[in-house]
C-alpha cells in the first residue's frame, strides 16, 4: 500500500513538473503526455456513439466578400483533421474566389495573414447558382428529392448522430443573406430544425452562426427541447464584423484588398485548431469566442450569444467537430484566449473597404483605378437611396416625428422579430418592386419592415408609400432585380 500512494505522489509530481515547465509556452497552452492527459481528462465523449455530419455554408458571393468563403474551408480543414469523413461534410459556397482574378494567389484561400491555403481539396458540393435557400434547407433534412444541382449530397443521418452547422454570411433582423435570391428568413430556418427534430433522425446538433443580428435567427423562436444549441457572432440588434482586413492590425499581406476572416468565426477556429477537443467544452469555447469578439468592449466588437438547449453546452466539442491528433498534448485552459485584434470592419463595410483600398493601390489614370472608383461609388449611391427611401416611407406611413420611432423600435428580450413572417416577406417584396433590391447592405433595415408589419400596416398601404417614396428603379448594380427578389411569397 505505501508503494502505491508512493507512486501515485511521483506521478503528481512529475506531472506538475512538466506542467510548470510549460508554463510559458506560447499561446500558454498547457501540455501533457498524451496518455496522462487522456487519463485525467476521461469522458464518455472519447468514443462518440453515432456519426458526426456537418453543414457548411458561405452565404455570399463577390471578391469583396472573400473572408465568408475563406472560413468555410478553414472550417472544412478543421473537420477533416478531426477525422470527420468526406461523404459526412456538405460544402456550400458560391467558389468564385480562389480563381478571381482579384485573388493575388491564384487557386488559393486563405484564412489568416500568416494562413495556409485552406481552399485545396475543399468539395464543391453545392456552388454557384445551386447555393440556395431550398439545397440548403433540404440537405439537413436529408430530403434527395428536394435537392436541385450540385453534388446531391444531404444529411442522411440517424438517431445517434451528432450534426454541426455552421453558417457564415451577411445577414440583418430575422434574414440571412445568400448569394442567389431568396435569401433566407429566420421562421422557415427554425421551421426546418423543428421537422429534422421531430424526424428523431439526430441526437444532438450544434449551429453557429455568422451574421450581423444573427441573434434575431434564435432570439424567440428557437425552443428548448429540440436538442439544439446555437451560438450566434452578435446579439438581435447590432453587426458583426471581419478581421484581418487593410488597415487593421494584424493586416492582411500586402497584396491582399479584402478581410480574410471574421472575427467570430476565426475566434473558434482558431482556439479549435490548436486544442485537444477531447478536453473542451462548447460552453468554454463559447466563453473564450465571446472574449475575443466583444474586443475589449471596444467600438470594434460584438456580443457573442447562446440559445437553445444550453445543457448541451457541457459536452465536448469532440462530439461534433473531432480532434486533430496533433493536438493530443495540447489541453485547454481558460487563460490562453488568443488575442484579438486591435481593430476590426463592420461587416457592412467590408465591402467599402475592398473598393477604396483597390482605389488607393491602383496607378492613377489606370483602368484598375478607375473601376474602383466606380465600385465605391455605387455602393455608396446604393446604400443612400435604401436608407433614404426607408426613413420616407416611415414618414409617410406613420407621420414625420412617429415615423423614425416606429421604424426603428426595437422589441423586448426574448420576443421574435416579428408576429407574422409572411406579412414581412410581402413588405420586402413591396418596397422592392418599388424601389429596388434590398441586397446585402438593405438587410439591416429588415427590422423596419418588421416593424410595419407589427403596426397592422395593410401591404396595400406599404405599396402607396412605396410608390411616393421611390419614383423609379435605380440602374446600378446593387439595384438590380435581374437575379430576382430578397423574400419569396
Amino acid at each position: 500500500m505505501t508503494r502505491l500512494v508512493a507512486a501515485v505522489v511521483l506521478l503528481l509530481f512529475s506531472v506538475a513538473g512538466i506542467v510548470s515547465a510549460s508554463r510559458y509556452a506560447p499561446g500558454d497552452v498547457l501540455r501533457l503526455p498524451s496518455e496522462t492527459s487522456r487519463f485525467f481528462h476521461r469522458s464518455d465523449n472519447d468514443e462518440v456513439e453515432g456519426t458526426r455530419w456537418a453543414v457548411l455554408i458561405a452565404g455570399s458571393n463577390g471578391y469583396w466578400n472573400y473572408r465568408h468563403q475563406a472560413d468555410v474551408c478553414h472550417a472544412y480543414q478543421l473537420l477533416r483533421k478531426g477525422g470527420l469523413k468526406e461523404e459526412n461534410i456538405i460544402v456550400f459556397m458560391y467558389d468564385d474566389i480562389a480563381f478571381n482574378e482579384e485573388n493575388p494567389r491564384s487557386g488559393i484561400i486563405i484564412n489568416s495573414p500568416n494562413g495556409d491555403d485552406v481552399y485545396k481539396g475543399v468539395p464543391k458540393d453545392y456552388t454557384g447558382e445551386d447555393v440556395t435557400v431550398n439545397n440548403f434547407l433540404a440537405a439537413i433534412l436529408g430530403n434527395k428529392s428536394a435537392i436541385t444541382g450540385g453534388s446531391g449530397k444531404v444529411v442522411d443521418s440517424g438517431p445517434n448522430d451528432h450534426i454541426f452547422i455552421y453558417y457564415s454570411d451577411h445577414g440583418g433582423p430575422g434574414v440571412l443573406g445568400m448569394p442567389t435570391y431568396p435569401f433566407l428568413y429566420a421562421d422557415e430556418l427554425i421551421d426546418t430544425l423543428k421537422k429534422k427534430h421531430a424526424s428523431g433522425t439526430y441526437k444532438s446538433m450544434v449551429f453557429y452562426l455568422e451574421a450581423c443580428e444573427s441573434g434575431s435567427i434564435f432570439e424567440g423562436l428557437l425552443p428548448e427541447g429540440l436538442n439544439i444549441y446555437a451560438t450566434t457572432a452578435a446579439n438581435a440588434e447590432e453587426s458583426s464584423w471581419g478581421t484581418y482586413c487593410p488597415g487593421d492590425y494584424p493586416s492582411p499581406p500586402p497584396e491582399y484588398e479584402t478581410c480574410l476572416g471574421d472575427l467570430y468565426s476565426v475566434a473558434w477556429m482558431e482556439d479549435s485548431d490548436i486544442h485537444n477537443l477531447r478536453t473542451e467544452t462548447l460552453h468554454q469555447q463559447y466563453e473564450l469566442v465571446k472574449r475575443r469578439t466583444i474586443n475589449g468592449n471596444s467600438a470594434y466588437g460584438s456580443h457573442v450569444m447562446q440559445y437553445g438547449d444550453k445543457g448541451l453546452s457541457k459536452d465536448h466539442l469532440f462530439a461534433y467537430l473531432g480532434t486533430n491528433p496533433a493536438n493530443d498534448n495540447f489541453t485547454f485552459v481558460d487563460e490562453n484566449s488568443l488575442q484579438p485584434p486591435t481593430k476590426a470592419v463592420n461587416q457592412r463595410d467590408a465591402d467599402l473597404v475592398h473598393f477604396w483600398d483597390k482605389y488607393r493601390k491602383a496607378p492613377d489614370g489606370s483602368v484598375r483605378k478607375v473601376e474602383a472608383q466606380k465600385q465605391f461609388i455605387e455602393a455608396m449611391s446604393h446604400r443612400m437611396h435604401i436608407d433614404h427611401s426607408m426613413k420616407l416611407i416611415g414618414k409617410l406611413l406613420f407621420g414625420i416625428e412617429r415615423g423614425p420611432e416606429v421604424l426603428n423600435a426595437v422589441r423586448p428580450a426574448g420576443q421574435p422579430l416579428v408576429d407574422d413572417w409572411k406579412c414581412l416577406k410581402k413588405m420586402v417584396r413591396t418596397f422592392e418592386m418599388h424601389c429596388g433590391s434590398l441586397a446585402q447592405y438593405g438587410m439591416k433595415h429588415m427590422r423596419s419592415l418588421a416593424n410595419v408589419c407589427n403596426a397592422r400596416i395593410q401591404t396595400e398601404q406599404m405599396a402607396e408609400a412605396a410608390a411616393q417614396a421611390c419614383v423609379s428603379i435605380p440602374s446600378g448594380y446593387w439595384s438590380s432585380l435581374q437575379e430576382g427578389f430578397s423574400a419569396s411569397i
